[in-house]
C-alpha cells in the first residue's frame, strides 16, 4: 500500500470513530421519578433555553434539558420551544418577498 492510501484509511477510520462517538444513546432515566417532564414542560424549557444556558454556565444546579422526561413528547415540545426562542424561520417568507421586489438575489 502506498503512504497516501494508508493516510486516507486512517483518516476515514478516525472520522468513523468521531461520528460514532456522537451517536445518541438511550436515556435510562425516561419515565423515572414521580412525574416525568412532558410536552408542556419541554415547550417551556425550550422557550427559556437562552437564559437557562447562561445560568448553567455559572452553576451546577441548573441544566438546559430535563433528563427525567417522558420521552418523545418532551423532546418534541423542547425542540418546538427552542425553534420559537431562536426565530424558527418566522420571517423567512417576508425576506424572500423583499428580495424579489428589490431585484436582489
Amino acid at each position: 500500500m502506498t503512504r497516501s492510501r494508508v493516510v486516507a484509511i486512517a483518516l476515514l477510520a478516525g472520522a468513523v470513530l468521531v461520528l460514532a462517538s456522537c451517536a445518541a444513546g438511550p436515556n435510562p432515566a425516561v419515565d423515572t421519578g414521580q412525574e416525568p417532564a412532558g410536552f408542556w414542560l419541554g415547550l417551556w424549557q425550550g422557550f427559556i433555553v437562552p437564559v437557562t444556558f447562561v445560568i448553567s454556565l455559572f452553576t451546577d444546579h441548573v441544566n438546559i434539558y430535563e433528563v427525567q422526561n417522558n420521552g418523545n413528547w418532551y423532546d418534541f415540545g423542547y425542540v418546538l420551544g427552542v425553534s420559537c426562542a431562536f426565530g424558527g424561520g418566522v420571517g423567512s417568507g417576508s425576506v424572500a418577498r423583499r428580495r424579489s421586489r428589490s431585484g436582489v438575489g
